[in-house]
């Protein structure tokens, strides 16, 4: 037994047990604090991330002549630079080139933009969004089959909200595809309406009260002046159009005003607006089928007993009610012939 355990101390040399042990621990220490640092790099890199786009919104915010349009998008920009750069310096700190890891990143993102094509799409055309600038924030837009007015235009989508109080978020592709009509960038909006009157109608007269209203209503531009235009002869009616330009502000106030006061101003001049009816034309066979039978008897009855209570009797209406009463030749009752009764 004391052989053995001899042999045994005679291989293992134990100041080389020592210094291993040594080693390791000298390396798990140093890896500790290398995680250590890079969790704390990435917990300070992504809290500075946030508190950098967060104050780029509220120094650019408040600076007038800065569109802001461009905040949004240029504080996450930022902030997704300041997390790459924390990413990249924890991946350095332990030990691994930025080189070889850049290189890795740049095959790993061809891989990722090829299966995200629709979400690079939507960085693109935010981007050429925000070069062109067609919409800038607070202005009502329409594109496609949305509408509304503009919040936030960030990398992906754009951020809404309707008139009716409802969040839309688009994404940035649909609105570079799609043809944008902005209702807000220009000072001044033109008034259409259309005017139905009747052909019996007085035309000059009709024009001179539209006219009128027109240059009563100070919200009216003088240039280009407002005009009072026959468009069109339609069916029914002579069809006027009124153009009037006002500011873009009071745009709708003037609309709402001016339906009600045109409606108001032709009724007052006896010029009346036509409107479809609907004439229905039924068969006697059908109105007595929905009488029942009963209804063309009765007017019979009642013209009868209508002669009778005035007292008239003229011959033409007694000749006309025998007329009526006679039976043809050739027909009889139920349809008939008359039995020959002998004298």
């Amino acid at each position: 037994m004391v052989s053995i355990v001899e042999k045994v101390s005679e291989k293992v040399n134990v100041d080389e047990v020592a210094q291993l042990a040594e080693v390791a621990a000298e390396k798990t220490f140093s890896l500790s604090i290398k995680i250590g640092i890079a969790a704390a790099l990435l917990i300070a890199g992504f809290i500075l991330a946030r508190l950098a786009a967060a104050a780029i919104r509220n120094q650019f915010g408040s600076i007038k002549g800065v569109d802001q349009t461009l905040v949004p998008i240029l504080a996450q920009t930022i902030r997704y630079a300041i997390i790459f750069l924390t990413i990249v310096m924890a991946l350095a700190n332990f030990g691994v080139e930025t080189t070889s890891f850049l290189a890795v990143l740049g095959a790993a993102g061809l891989a990722i933009g090829l299966a995200l094509q629709g979400t690079l799409q939507n960085v693109a055309a935010g981007i050429m969004l925000l070069v062109i600038r067609p919409f800038r924030k607070g202005d009502y837009i329409e594109a496609g089959s949305v509408g509304g007015t503009v919040d936030e235009t960030g990398l992906f989508m754009t951020r809404m909200h309707t008139v009716q109080g409802l969040f839309i978020a688009v994404p940035n592709s649909i609105l570079w595809s799609n043809t944008i009509t902005n209702y807000s960038r220009l000072p001044r909006r033109r008034f259409d309406m259309q005017v139905g009157i009747s052909y019996d109608a007085d035309l000059d007269k009709a024009r001179d009260v539209l006219m009128q209203l027109l240059l009563d209503d100070g919200r009216v531009h003088r240039s280009p002046e407002p005009l009072v235009v026959v468009r069109a002869l339609g069916a029914s009616s002579v069809d006027l159009e009124i153009r009037a330009w006002t500011d873009r502000q009071s745009y709708w106030d003037f609309n709402f005003d001016m339906t009600r006061k045109v409606k108001l101003a032709l009724d007052e001049a006896n010029i009346s607006i036509p409107y479809p009816h609907t004439q229905i034309v039924m068969s006697p066979e059908i109105l007595d089928k929905l009488s029942g039978g009963q209804a063309p008897k009765q007017t019979r009855s009642n013209q009868v007993q209508g002669s009778h209570d005035t007292g008239s009797d003229n011959k033409g209406s007694d000749n006309t009610n025998e007329k009526r009463n006679k039976p043809k030749p050739g027909s009889g009752r139920r349809g008939r012939k008359p039995r020959n009764i002998p004298a």
